[in-house]
């Protein structure tokens, strides 16, 4: 990133003491002070219940935060002290009334102080069910309109459905316009997701064969090793279908299968995105039963420990059926990717955490000359997300020596390989571009609302079929035997983190 000329705002933090505030909020703040990315007078409002001065926050929520979770935490000892002037602390509950008029006071005089004149940030960083009463709160106290501009930002889950979802965009546009409306996925933060878009459309050898005349299956991973960890509660309501296909695997299908957009312009790429979501061919019944796959994990073994089950989790109910793991097959109804299935999976508890994308290319005719040196291997493109971030080319060549037996090579970029390289952590970019009013990487009301519909059918199914048989993996194995069966009635395979070798 190259650091634009930014206006100084006031970014007010609702749950500014909670897990995703310590964890990813300051932390990013931080590297992007470090690096040369904020504003001259930013101000940081950490709003929360607990009894904090401004001093002991900084010394009991800030530090600590920095010290562990920051890539920077080794400029600690020359950068602590003038970024911590910038951080505030508002103590209130968020359904004090009164609490949001004494917060407008603050930030009025905060305003006049600093120069950021009316320019405001608000920063949901709470649960989902608190969204709407601070959106409330918010128009009814007179916080916004803003004097400046206004911008507001809402963590996932956006909804726990369409209608929820709907009902909660109410309530945003009531305080806020569409374009005021930042829909935070930390996924499309991610620098191998930005890169995608220029993997195909800065390459003249990728775009004329990104079609279903070359292309025999698109497979896009999200594995985990953890389990629920301090999210028990959340995640027993929402499951993997709503916490991880609904926004970040089908936003990575939306990269991968979108047209060329007319321009680089933000609502030209989102339109886009939209198309491929409205044309994804819905599941019925029938097709949730055999292309849509579901399992919850049982005790096992990960990196040599035992770990309880899923049911055993704090906070998940003893006899749950909420699913940990999903593995769909689609399609995308349209010219360029008529007949190309795409295959999604995800989940917790399994051997591997990692998330990629790879392409496999249709394979050469049979002949008979190649089959007497070895097996053809297909064409691979693997786009690596995490942890390691890169691209790859699998193809086939002649292995030195004096016989001519064929092997597999990779053309092989590690972005984040070589000792010294730290790339930027997601919420940086994303945190940057809300602070320079840049939409692009957040999601439209329209692409939330056809994911929906998309992915309600899908649990509507599932909760007709009954009680599931969990649970149907171990942990520390790739899901239930289903999931592996979804290829290989198709005649084939998930590969590895690697791509070298197939999963079994």
């Amino acid at each position: 990133m190259t650091p634009d000329r930014l206006d100084n705002s006031l970014l007010v933090i609702f749950g500014g003491t909670g897990d995703l505030a310590r964890r990813k909020l300051y932390p990013a703040l931080f590297n992007l002070f470090v690096d040369g990315f904020l504003p001259p007078a930013l101000g940081v409002i950490a709003v929360g219940r607990r009894g904090f001065t401004r001093d002991s926050f900084r010394q009991e929520i800030l530090l600590p935060s920095l010290e562990t979770f920051s890539r920077r935490a080794a400029s600690m000892d020359a950068y602590f002290e003038p970024f911590a002037t910038r951080l505030h602390y508002f103590r209130t509950d968020i359904y004090d009334p009164e609490g949001y008029t004494r917060l407008e006071q603050f930030l009025v005089e905060l305003e006049e102080a600093g120069g950021s004149r009316g320019n405001r940030i608000f920063y949901l960083a709470v649960a989902p069910e608190h969204f709407g009463p601070v959106i409330r709160s918010l128009k009814e106290t007179g916080l916004v309109p803003a004097r400046g501009w206004q911008r507001v930002v809402i963590e996932k889950p956006f909804g726990h459905d369409l209608p929820s979802a709907t009902e909660l965009n109410r309530q945003l546009r009531e305080a806020f316009s569409e374009e005021e409306i930042y829909r935070i996925d930390h996924y499309l933060g991610k620098e191998m997701i930005q890169n995608i878009m220029v993997i195909r459309f800065a390459n003249t050898f990728f775009e004329p064969v990104w079609n279903n005349k070359y292309i025999d299956h698109v497979q896009i991973t999200s594995a985990e090793t953890v389990g629920v960890e301090n999210r028990g509660g959340y995640y027993d309501r929402a499951g993997a279908l709503r916490d991880m296909v609904q926004n970040h695997l089908l936003q990575l299908v939306t990269l991968v299968a979108m047209e060329p957009p007319a321009s680089l312009a933000t609502e030209a790429i989102r339109d886009e995105k939209v198309k491929v979501l409205r044309s994804l061919k819905p599941l019925d019944a029938a097709a949730v039963s055999k292309n849509a796959i579901r399992g919850q994990y049982g005790a096992g073994e990960i990196d040599g420990q035992m770990v309880p089950p899923y049911r055993q989790e704090k906070e998940v109910a003893p006899d749950s059926t909420t699913e940990t793991f999903v593995a769909l097959k689609l399609f995308i109804d349209n010219f360029r990717w008529a007949g190309v299935p795409f295959y999604l999976r995800t989940g917790k508890r399994l051997p591997l955490k990692v998330t990629e994308i790879i392409l496999q290319f249709k394979s050469l005719p049979d002949i008979l000359y190649f089959k007497e040196y070895g097996e053809l291997r297909p064409n691979l493109l693997v786009i690596r997300v995490q942890p390691l971030e890169g691209v790859y080319v699998q193809l086939n060549a002649k292995r030195p020596g004096n016989n001519n037996y064929i092997v597999p090579i990779r053309l092989d970029f590690c972005q984040n390989c070589e000792v010294g390289v730290n790339s930027p952590e997601a919420y940086e970019r994303l945190l940057y571009d809300v602070m320079r009013g840049d939409p692009t990487l957040f999601t439209r009301w329209d692409e939330v609302e056809a994911a929906w519909k998309f992915v309600d059918p899908i649990s509507a199914a599932w909760a007709a079929q009954g009680q599931p048989q969990f649970p149907n993996y171990a942990a520390g194995q790739w899901g239930p035997p289903a999931a592996q069966r979804l290829l290989i009635c198709d005649a084939r395979r998930w590969w590895e983190e690697n791509g070298a070798e197939s999963i079994s």
